[in-house]
């Protein structure tokens, strides 16, 4: 007899529908399982035998073969545990194939037949609603597959739950949809004293997903300034939190919550490895650049980052993807980040105070700042510096706006470009750092003082295309954060401030 369930094999966050043949037929008792299973699917028949064992039920003396279909892909994880057991099941009679035909099945087993928390269970519930199929999981991720908006879904804890449930003994109800908000410190851009240019900056940045990186000394505010930026970045779309959790469902981060609304806030320690970085492994999981997508990517003390670790973003900071390529496999991930960078002026951190700067000044500034590849600063729209704060400043310093202010003209600036898109026929475009080509020529229309200084200028400081279209990009955000359709010259002065370092800086 050949009995059928559904399951699914992971490529990133593509999800591959995979059918689970199982025939029992007479011959030496085996239990073969084929179609390119990995170690953790291939020690499923032990868990299985356990499982079923637990319940009173013994596997037949029989020859058991196992299909994964389609058998040219590489099958990895432990979520094909249930749906082979309820597919042995089947073959055997206790469970009636028509009914489990109708769900894709994620689960992995214990030894007792408890089912067992597994990763990826947001997309695979989202491809079982595409095929039309009911969903069966884990129980304690019940909650996140419903957000996947199917019509059936079936949270089990135990391979005995189930039994009765494709007997009608029990009802399984479907969970309620529910939002997990990220634990968060309570922090306010007013904390904050002095470094008006830098808040500034910030508040650029955000209104138009632009990359930023501060150079200053230690002490003066670079990392308090970056652990507030998500305070002033508008709340997420239900489209972007869908695939920020989908990411952390594959890698596995979301230990029991459902959606997440919050945009992510990741700030690797800066001995991360490349893999850790970008992504990678096996099989292959998201790295930190994509567990930040849609959201804001921390690079704390960037030249001490790896210089190999460092080329690895480049392409992803403007294709706003991640391609993993193995032998055997290619993998994609979302990139759509936000980069905050920040770093020393030099190894010893005080280039330009006379009392405190090391001997071997300027010199090893020059040596530190090289670290950081030309390519991949041109890559970032704003750039800098963030001076130390002497104390009697602080002291008088008046407070500073809240976070909610400022967060209030960030979103009414993006309410500005998302419209303008949307008009223009592209509305997957949110911010202006998306913005290319024809589109960036379209919607960053200058005044002829205005497009006399930038041409001016790029041609004084041979400024690369790159550099020319970022400064652009930043002109036109400025603009929109002053609801001008023009960009005039004001714009241009201050979005070339932003893009270019102060002299003593020279990178």
């Amino acid at each position: 007899m050949l009995s059928r369930t559904y399951t699914v094999a992971f490529n990133g966050l593509q999800t591959i529908e995979v059918e689970v043949q199982v025939q029992i037929s007479a011959g030496m008792p085996a239990f073969t399982i084929v179609g390119l299973p990995d170690k953790a699917v291939a020690e499923s028949r032990e868990r299985i035998r356990a499982a079923l064992f637990s319940l009173g039920i013994k596997m037949p003396p029989k020859r058991i073969t196992v299909n994964l279909s389609p058998a040219d892909i590489l099958k990895e994880g432990t979520h094909y545990d249930l749906p082979l057991a309820l597919g042995i099941l089947a073959g055997m009679g206790i469970v009636e194939q028509k009914l489990l035909a109708r769900y894709v099945v994620v689960g992995e087993l214990g030894l007792d037949g408890k089912i067992v928390s597994v990763n990826g269970v947001l997309p695979a519930a989202v491809m079982a609603k595409n095929v039309g199929k009911g969903f069966i999981c884990p129980a304690e991720q019940g909650r996140e597959a419903v957000w996947a908006e199917g019509d059936e879904v079936v949270p089990a804890n135990n391979l005995e739950e189930l039994i009765n449930f494709f007997h009608g003994a029990l009802k399984i109800e479907k969970p309620s949809a529910d939002i997990s908000q990220i634990e968060k410190s309570l922090v306010d851009m007013r904390e904050v004293k002095g470094q008006e240019s830098a808040k500034r900056a910030l508040e650029i940045a955000a209104a138009g997903g632009h990359n930023l990186i501060m150079v200053g000394p230690p002490g003066s505010g670079k990392s308090m300034l970056a652990a507030r930026l998500p305070s002033i970045l508008p709340p997420m779309t239900r489209e972007e939190a869908l695939e920020t959790t989908m990411i952390a469902s594959i890698a596995g981060e979301l230990n029991g919550k459902s959606l997440i609304v919050d945009r992510p806030f990741r700030s690797p320690h800066h001995s991360a490895s490349t893999p850790a970085l970008v992504g990678g492994g096996r099989p292959a999981k998201p790295g930190e650049i994509s567990l930040a997508n849609n959201g804001v990517l921390f690079l704390d003390e960037l030249p001490e980052f790896s210089r190999s670790t460092l080329e690895a973003l480049r392409q992803p900071l403007e294709t706003r993807k991640i391609n993993i390529s193995r032998v055997n496999s290619h993998v994609e991930f979302p990139a759509k980040i936000q980069l905050i960078a920040a770093m020393n002026p030099c190894r010893c951190g005080y280039l330009g105070n006379a009392a405190r700067e090391c001997a071997r000044a300027p010199r090893c500034a020059q040596e530190y700042q090289s670290k950081i590849s030309g390519p991949l600063l041109d890559r970032i729209d704003i750039q800098i510096e963030v001076p130390a704060v002497s104390p009697w400043d602080m002291a008088a310093a008046p407070e500073g706006e809240h976070s909610e202010e400022i967060r209030k003209r960030v979103v009414a600036a993006r309410k500005i470009q998302y419209e303008r898109n949307c008009k223009l026929g592209h509305p997957e475009l949110y911010t202006n750092s998306c913005l290319n080509g024809d589109l960036l020529e379209e919607v960053a229309i200058m005044d002829s003082e205005a497009k006399a200084l930038l041409i001016g200028y790029a041609d004084k400081t041979k400024l690369s295309a790159r550099g020319y279209n970022r400064t652009l990009k930043l002109a036109r955000t400025i603009a929109d954060l002053q609801n001008e359709n023009i960009l005039r010259k004001i714009h241009i002065a201050e979005a070339l401030s932003l893009r270019w370092k102060v002299p003593d800086y020279k990178f």
